[in-house]
């Protein structure tokens, strides 16, 4: 019976241990940021931060940590989110641009001020300011 125990708390610890960390971060010019205002960002209802004019970046539709950011940060499944889009297309809105990569995500971020992204947080550099963490 000890030697059960003692697998689960292993084999529930390694899990623990595997949990990814997100991150989304901007450059170094965007202000303090509070998570519903980086929802409304990548809802484009704001697109001015104090002075700033923002530039959301998404992931691509399917990638796997845009999915988790949407279920995290929007509190949106996929298929509401296209719902929304869709609904804010017949107003003129477009959603955030997409990039194939959270490389090319990092490196638009560092070049353009007030955009914001989000990346594995194993991808953060010194060059990037985090906005909101979030774990598996």
């Amino acid at each position: 019976m000890k030697k059960l125990k003692l697998l689960l708390v292993t084999i529930f610890l390694s899990t623990l241990s595997m949990a990814d960390d997100y991150i989304v971060v901007s450059n170094k010019s965007m202000p303090e940021l509070s998570l519903s205002q980086v929802k409304a960002i990548f809802l484009k209802k704001i697109s001015f931060v104090d002075d700033l004019k923002v530039v959301p970046i998404n992931l691509e539709a399917r990638d796997e940590l845009r999915l988790k950011f949407e279920k995290e940060v929007l509190k949106m499944s996929f298929l509401r989110l296209k719902s929304y889009w869709t609904s804010q297309h017949y107003l003129g809105h477009r959603p955030p641009v997409s990039m194939k990569s959270q490389g090319s995500v990092k490196a638009f971020i560092k070049n353009v001020n007030g955009s914001i992204g989000y990346i594995n947080a194993v991808n953060f550099d010194e060059s990037l300011k985090v906005i909101y963490r979030w774990s598996d």
